[in-house]
């Protein structure tokens, strides 16, 4: 709707209001003009009438018009008009230009496509000449790759033998931890055992004995030297055990935060423990000035002194006997029992809960000391009341035995075995295991003893596949994957070819009948093994289910 204002007389004017209806079609253009001057474009109107529809009869209607095809007339006229001329009385036309033309041999349509047919399969040849020359070219390119790679992995391998070795070298020369010492003893059983056999071949009679004594004697030096070395890592395992201990006691609590940054939080505990751990390091400290000790051993006074209890009074007076003996110039190397007597003292002072609280919590021994009656069990070899994890249980033992330290010392003195191989072979297998997340459990209740069991009588100490002997590069996977590792679902492969087997989906189109076949009957030797043994009674029951109903 548009208002606009309408002349109506001389001098009036009257609004009026116009109703404009949208045209619901495009309408026709009828002509018009354009100004020249100002560029505009005006149209010639049309009435503004939507057409009248016609009334639907419910029949169909023609009209009459014909239906007439529309023609058109087209010249095919050529533009130019071209004429000859011919030699003749009277006129000359020149030749010298002419061309003469002869028709050649008629090719037939056979002869053609025969034509055609020759060019292509020439074309066809030089084609797959050169998709040929291209796939070899790639083919080199991956054999360079995989030679490569197998010189790396190779001289890789070679590394890892060599780093092995000397690693194994160095842990004879210098050993410092249990397995060690295992591993030292076990060279020293193979060397004694050679000797045996070399007298035993060489000598005879009196000369055999002779030798077999200076071997013995050998032995012996040998056994005092290891020992001598044993007292020495064990002093030094022992001062890295405590200040381990006592760092961890100082270590503040952490927590990690919404944003995944880490919050570190010292508590009134945690900072005396800080504080006793400073002093511990002090005190433990050789050559140092004098007037350094003299105050070191005043700050511990003065540490101790906060609790009166007969502990501290005899630290005090050991401070004080300390003090003296150095203000009358007595040398250092005739202090040195007196120091570390004053060190096991506060080692005694910081372990006590009483006077450093945030140690009750790393303590392996309850306060309570009734807690200890209900998990304590009796050693017969040494005769000492020991809690239950300082005893090795096998798989297939029953009753508690003879301690951990026990079984150590009867190892180095009769059969001197290593058991750090097996020991390795089990943490990888368990590690493997875990990544999983299928809560297995089978893996957690075989103890090396039991590895070295099947490893050695079962498996015959060697890959399945390629019968390799290096327990350092063997492992122990699942025969089939989609069940948990067990004694009975497992297979021993070198560290490649487990790679390899893990990615198999389908067993039997991987192996032959034969392979397959022989697995399980090491299966079923191992499933004999430890059907004795009642915690894997339910297993070996839950394992056959799952067979039949497979």
């Amino acid at each position: 709707y548009i208002e606009t204002s309408v002349l109506t007389d001389s001098d009036s004017f009257q609004d009026v209001v116009v109703k404009i209806e949208r045209p619901t079609y495009q309408k026709p253009f009828l002509g018009g003009f354009k100004n020249r001057i100002t560029g505009v474009e005006f149209h010639n109107a049309g009435s503004q009438t939507i057409p009248k529809k016609r009334l639907d009869k419910g029949i169909q209607l023609f009209c009459r018009e014909t239906q007439t095809v529309f023609e058109k007339n087209k010249l095919q006229q050529t533009n130019n008009t071209t004429s000859t001329q011919m030699t003749k009385v009277g006129l000359y036309v020149s030749v010298v230009t002419d061309k003469i033309i002869s028709p050649g041999k008629y090719l037939t349509a056979d002869e053609y496509h025969e034509r055609r047919l020759k060019a292509v399969i020439v074309l066809q040849k030089y084609f797959r000449r050169w998709l040929a020359m291209n796939i070899v070219q790639k083919l080199r390119e991956k054999k360079k790759l995989r030679l490569a790679w197998e010189a790396q992995e190779e001289l890789q391998k070679k590394k890892e033998k060599e780093k092995k070795l000397r690693r194994e070298n160095e842990r004879r020369l210098n050993p410092k931890t249990k397995d060690d010492f295992e591993l030292l003893y076990h060279a020293l059983e193979l060397w004694r055992q050679e000797e045996t056999e070399r007298i035993n071949r060489t000598f005879t009679g009196a000369e055999r004995k002779a030798a077999l004594c200076g071997l013995l004697d050998e032995e012996a030096q040998l056994i005092a030297s290891i020992g001598r070395h044993k007292l020495n890592a064990d002093e030094e395992n022992q001062h890295k055990a405590i200040l381990n201990f006592l760092d961890k006691c100082a270590q503040p609590k952490r927590w990690k935060a919404f944003d995944g940054k880490i919050t570190e939080m010292d508590t009134p505990n945690i900072l005396r423990a800080r504080e006793l751990l400073e002093i511990y390091n002090s005190i433990s400290m050789n050559d140092i000035p004098k007037d350094e000790r003299i105050d070191v051993l005043g700050i511990l006074r003065l540490t101790v002194k906060e609790h009166e209890c007969k502990l501290t009074q005899e630290i005090v007076e050991l401070i004080d006997r300390e003090v003296d003996l150095m203000s009358r110039e007595v040398k250092e190397c005739n202090l040195e029992g007196l120091r570390k007597r004053i060190c096991t003292l506060f080692l005694q002072y910081v372990k006590t809960p009483k006077f450093n609280p945030e140690v009750a919590k790393i303590l392996k021994v309850p306060p309570d000391p009734l807690k200890l009656y209900k998990n304590v069990n009796f050693c017969h070899s040494c005769e000492s009341y020991l809690p239950s994890t300082e005893f090795p249980v096998p798989a297939n033992s029953c009753t508690f035995g003879r301690c951990r330290l026990c079984c150590k010392l009867d190892n180095e003195a009769r059969q001197r075995d290593a058991y750090l191989k097996y020991k390795l072979l089990l943490e990888n297998l368990r590690k493997s295991e875990a990544d999983y997340q299928d809560d297995a459990k089978i893996v957690f209740l075989v103890q090396h003893q039991d590895l070295q069991y099947m490893i050695e009588n079962i498996w015959g100490c060697q890959s399945a596949l390629s019968a390799c002997s290096d327990l350092y590069d063997l492992v122990m996977v699942r025969w089939d994957k989609r069940h948990e590792w067990s004694p009975w679902n497992t297979i021993l492969l070198t560290k490649d070819e487990a790679d390899e087997h893990l990615k198999l989906c389908d067993l039997q189109k991987a192996y032959e009948a034969v392979f397959i076949n022989r697995i399980k009957r090491k299966h079923i030797r191992t499933k004999k093994y430890f059907a004795q043994i009642p915690a894997m009674a339910s297993f070996l029951h839950s394992s056959d289910k799952q067979a039949t109903a497979n």
